[in-house]
């Protein structure tokens, strides 16, 4: 406000504003400052890999999906405050990350607190916590998130350690916080993830109890715009080789040389 109200004044006397008008427009200049300033930190915190959002999502490789209620997470924080969980599944590169990132994201601007990790990362971070006897108080830490995310499950390694680590914060979080996994196997191969089938079957059950469940089916975004670029490619190279090609000179023409100093002979016309 004090960075502002002089601006402010200015345009107030330019435009001869009321004292009410003056003292609405600071208001609104500095509750506009704090909410960026929140953003700003919140998303800081939050440490979402890079600006990924709805609006920059390539939806044209996902034709058969249908967004609504993804969309609606994005615009209603009430699933959060129910204790909902999102569950994402489907073959690498078809845009889970980006998707649950953008879902944070809107999270985050509607006022809640969320937090990004890889699930290998997060597993080895609550591994150390138990190690030094200190994963009740770091669950409890983590409970300051709205909105955990949990990114490619699968990829972590079935271990009881780990996989008990990864069961503890399932468990600690159903009905009180949410979680937003994404994850390429479906849940029937997740007895590759975790230790036994009834440790499986207890956190799916937890998981899915009050959960939005996106399947996502389409070619890799990433492998198809590689393809695209070689295309690309493909066609600059066959193009500059034939551009390069040199064209043959008619007969004609060279046999309208000049034989002394090899000029064409103006007389000389070549159909």
């Amino acid at each position: 406000m004090l960075s502002q109200w002089e601006a402010l004044e200015h345009q107030a006397m330019q435009e001869q504003w009321s004292y009410a008008q003056f003292l609405l427009a600071l208001c609104e200049t500095e509750v506009e400052r704090r909410w960026s300033q929140r953003l700003k930190r919140a998303l800081n915190e939050a440490q979402l890999p890079s600006a990924k959002t709805l609006a920059t999502f390539d939806w044209s490789h996902l034709k058969a999906f249908n967004p609504a209620p993804l969309m609606q997470l994005t615009t209603d924080s009430g699933w959060l405050q129910r204790a909902e969980n999102c569950l994402m599944f489907g073959p690498s590169g078809v845009g889970k990350t980006h998707l649950a990132c953008a879902v944070a994201r809107a999270v985050v601007e509607l006022g809640g607190r969320a937090k990004f990790f890889a699930a290998t990362t997060l597993v080895q971070t609550l591994q150390q916590a138990k190690r030094q006897l200190l994963l009740p108080n770091t669950l409890k830490k983590l409970d300051r998130y709205d909105l955990l995310i949990i990114d490619d499950l699968g990829y972590v390694k079935k271990s009881e350690a780990e996989t008990s680590v990864l069961f503890e914060l399932i468990a600690h979080r159903y009905e009180r916080k949410s979680l937003l996994v994404t994850a390429n196997q479906p849940f029937s191969q997740w007895n590759t993830i975790f230790a036994d089938d009834m440790m499986t079957v207890a956190a799916v059950d937890r998981l899915v109890h009050h959960a939005l469940i996106v399947e996502l089916q389409a070619e890799s975004y990433r492998k198809r715009s590689a393809d695209q670029r070689a295309q690309t490619q493909d066609v600059a190279q066959t193009t500059h080789a034939q551009v390069g090609t040199a064209a043959p000179v008619p007969t004609e023409a060279s046999n309208c040389r000049d034989n002394e100093n090899g000029s064409i002979d103006p007389s000389c016309r070549v159909n």
